[in-house]
Formats: C-alpha cells, sequence, structure tokens
C-alpha cells in the first residue's frame, strides 16, 4: 500500500509526462489531464483492484472508463507507470502508427483500454453496461468511470444518468471533474447547467463532493465512501472540484490550456516546478 507521499510522488512524475507528451508533438491537451493527476493516480495506486495482465473483459477487476477522452495523456501516463505498458512508449503519443492516439481507441490493442472515448457523451452508458454486466455475471467488483463538467452538456449523459438510477445500477461509480472550464472557456459562459449536485440527485442517484479534488487525502476519503454507499440501489456520483492546469502556476485559473502544448521554454518552467521522482521516459 503506497504513502501518500508516494502517490504524491507518482502524480509529480505524471504531471512531467504529460506535460513532456504533449510538447513533443506540439499537441493534446494537457489542462485537464494535470487537473485529474491525482484522481487517476489514486485510482490506479491505491484504490481499484485491478491487473496489468491486461483482459478485455475485466472478470474479477474493477474497471475504469475514461469518458472525456481527450484527457489521454493523464491516462496513458498512469497506466504505462501501472505496469500495462513499458513507459517509453510514452514518447509515441501522437504520432503516426501509435497506438497513444489523441484518444483512446481501441483497435490498436493498447492494454488498460477498454472503449474508444474521442467522442463526448457516451462513457457513461458504456461504464452503465460494464456495471450491468458484472451483475448478470455475479462479479462483485466495481465499476469506475471519469466525466468532464463540460461534457455533461450532452444529452446522452442524461438518458445514462436516468437510467442506471431506474434499474439500480449500484456498482457504478462516476466521477465529475468540476474545474468550471472547457475548450471556449468558462462553463458557465458556454451553456451553463445550474446545479449539477442537484440534478444528480434529482435522476436519483447518491452524491458526495470532494472539495479539494486535488488533494490526495481528500480523493482517497471521497472513494472510500463512495465505495461505502455501493450495493445499496443507487449509483453513486462524486463531484471532483478540480483545478484545470494543476501544478502549472502558468496553467492554473484559466482555461488557455485545456488544448495548447508548451513551448521549450514553457516545459522547461514546468517541470523545474516538478522535479523527477520515477525516472522520465
Amino acid at each position: 500500500m503506497p504513502t501518500t507521499q508516494q502517490l504524491q510522488d507518482f502524480t509529480q512524475q505524471v504531471r512531467r509526462d504529460i506535460l513532456r507528451m504533449v510538447h513533443a508533438v506540439n499537441s493534446g491537451h494537457p489542462g485537464g489531464s494535470l487537473g485529474c493527476a491525482e484522481f487517476i493516480t489514486v485510482l490506479y495506486q491505491e484504490v481499484m483492484k485491478h491487473s496489468s495482465d491486461f483482459t478485455m473483459d475485466g472478470k474479477n477487476e474493477d474497471l475504469f472508463f475514461l469518458s472525456n477522452g481527450h484527457i489521454s495523456p493523464v491516462f496513458y501516463s498512469v497506466l504505462a507507470r501501472s505496469g500495462y505498458f513499458d513507459v517509453a512508449e510514452l514518447a509515441t503519443f501522437r504520432k503516426l502508427n501509435s497506438r497513444l492516439q489523441g484518444h483512446p481507441t481501441t483497435h490498436e490493442g493498447l492494454p488498460g483500454i477498454r472503449m474508444a472515448s474521442g467522442s463526448l457523451g457516451q462513457g457513461l452508458s458504456v461504464a452503465i453496461g460494464a456495471a450491468t454486466t458484472k451483475k448478470l455475471n455475479n462479479d462483485d467488483r466495481l465499476v469506475y468511470s471519469l466525466h468532464g463538467d463540460g461534457e455533461l452538456q450532452e444529452g446522452q449523459n442524461w438518458e445514462a444518468i436516468m437510467y442506471a438510477s431506474a434499474k439500480k445500477i449500484d456498482n457504478l461509480i462516476a466521477t465529475i471533474d468540476l474545474n468550471g472550464k472547457q475548450i471556449d472557456g468558462a462553463t458557465d459562459d458556454v451553456l451553463p447547467m445550474g446545479s449539477i449536485k442537484d440534478k444528480f440527485l434529482a435522476f436519483g442517484w447518491d452524491v458526495l463532493e470532494v472539495k479539494e479534488g486535488n488533494d490526495i487525502e481528500a480523493i482517497l476519503a471521497g472513494l472510500a465512501e463512495a465505495k461505502s454507499l455501493t450495493g445499496k440501489g443507487k449509483p453513486i456520483c462524486i463531484l471532483l472540484y478540480t483545478e484545470m492546469g494543476n501544478g502549472i502556476d502558468y496553467m492554473m485559473y484559466t482555461h488557455a490550456w485545456h488544448g495548447k502544448a508548451p513551448n521549450d521554454e514553457q516545459l522547461e518552467n514546468a517541470l523545474t516546478q516538478n522535479p523527477v521522482t520515477l525516472g522520465d521516459y
């Protein structure tokens, strides 16, 4: 069981990976990736029961589905550093014939990827299908999913949210990355959604809030509470309040780095703020 410091060190290395990956090809989405680095680190390094000996069916394992697939850099980094594939492969990100495309895909056979998630709004439907399968197979492991707050502007989400509560999909923990930003600006400016908490409650979900969504201890506590609510007839939603671009001072508090890579000078500045911990690829 890793210590909090070890999880922080792992997260710091993941931030370095994200920055170097998008810089190398001058393409990708660092902002949301950096904002979710602590969360996905905690999931794979501490919370989920999973195996890097990857199979698509994931029997007797916890499963994770990344719905907001544009934050693939953080997912790829955590998967690689959790043993799913060689860390050196991160250097192929977004290159021709790479298994590490800008949005996760399945036909390249990259271990750890169970769904293509380039189009937003579809991940919850897939996660519900996987959770239903586990119920039918008497598999008591859980299904986790991650979604952007701007992604909830897609209508398919709300059909899935309604279905999950109606069918008592209570082995599902869906987390919403609430950073308040999307590619065109603040979510409240693009398409205000009101209280996301009240909406999920009205749709029959149990809802938890993690106000410090970039704090490892807070994430651990939130996920532990969420797990304690499973099996009680309701799907569980975690509202995770994060900061886009977290850990890089000039990327935080703005939507500008949603989909922009740092130049050479900016990369060096960012890496200085996050010294190497586990070793670069």
